[in-house]
């Protein structure tokens, strides 16, 4: 297994979730979240069989899938998204995240970087963790879609996303930082960049209706720039979750991994462009996006950190 394409990972990590439910600490930033109707515990149980369809479509194809178990004596009903948290880079950097929700903070764990150690390359951990005190928030690869082949990363601004943190990471990084705002149909700030944007190796998808004209033309002309195809995506689609994919690796072969929600939102014509690039991959996931608002690319921390040489 190599991973010559840093943008494309071949390896992430999952967490199988335990208490996987509706956050009442998360829903006020997040408009992609249902209030729960259904039992807390079927909604649980249907979760993990939602998490581990997806685990074995990504097996069938070769992606090296480190699956973590969810911690039971701490109630974290988001740790199924551990993008948020923790970001794996192609230069050895591990990065951990400040959250917004208490309660999201609870789902960070040192033993999984850990576990990495073992077959990767990690050169150093950039913990942005004590910028909690301060109120500012960077969620992971939620709140930032990166361009690793350029060495550019996106991020909308939200309660989520501080922009100053975010300049700050670009430039110990030595990324190019692209920010913009982008609002839902109702004028709200949207969340998490990864619900309205992806890049992947030559192409992107972005909803370009959510981002005001006085910063969509510079967002979508960095991408043209860069050699990527833009996939514009409506705002119905955005919010059934075609935004929310990531590009994987397997069988040496290049995979686009998102839920079967977003696969039907999709036009003909988009998903012809898009297998351009990547075989489609696609798995239900409709409990962890009606009641966790997040899908595949939510719950897929790419693990983009060199192998070690064994």
């Amino acid at each position: 297994m190599s991973n010559i394409n840093p943008q494309i990972p071949c390896a992430v990590v999952m967490v199988r979730p335990s208490s996987f439910g509706y956050n009442e600490q998360t829903a006020g930033s997040n408009a992609f979240q249902s209030a729960a109707v259904r039992n807390r515990e079927e909604i649980s149980e249907t979760a993990k069989e939602e998490f581990d369809g997806l685990v074995k479509i990504l097996k069938a194809v070769s992606v090296r899938v480190y699956v973590f178990e969810d911690l039971p004596e701490v109630q974290t009903p988001d740790a199924v998204f551990p993008n948020n948290w923790i970001s794996f880079q192609p230069d050895g950097s591990v990065i951990l995240y400040p959250m917004l929700a208490p309660n999201r903070r609870e789902e960070r764990r040192l033993d999984i970087p850990e576990q990495l150690r073992r077959y990767h390359r990690i050169t150093r951990i950039i913990d942005l963790t004590d910028h909690e005190k301060e109120n500012k928030f960077l969620e992971g690869t939620g709140s930032i879609v990166f361009d690793h082949n350029n060495r550019i990363a996106y991020a909308c601004r939200s309660p989520r996303t501080d922009e100053g943190l975010f300049r700050s990471l670009c430039r110990i990084l030595e990324y190019e930082p692209v920010v913009f705002d982008a609002y839902d149909r109702k004028g709200r700030e949207i969340y998490h960049t990864n619900v309205m944007m992806a890049v992947g190796d030559g192409f992107s998808v972005i909803c370009t209706g959510s981002i005001p004209e006085r910063d969509r033309r510079r967002v979508t002309g960095r991408l043209e720039k860069t050699g990527h195809e833009v996939v514009e995506l409506t705002m119905d689609q955005m919010e059934h979750f075609a935004g929310n994919m990531i590009q994987l690796k397997g069988n040496g072969q290049n995979y686009l991994v998102m839920s079967a929600t977003a696969h039907q939102i999709l036009s003909p014509d988009q998903l012809r462009t898009l297998e351009k690039f990547s075989r489609l991959l696609h798995a239900p996931l409709d409990v962890i996006e009606t009641y966790g608002g997040g899908s595949a690319r939510c719950m897929i921390a790419g693990v983009h950190l060199p192998l070690k040489s064994t």
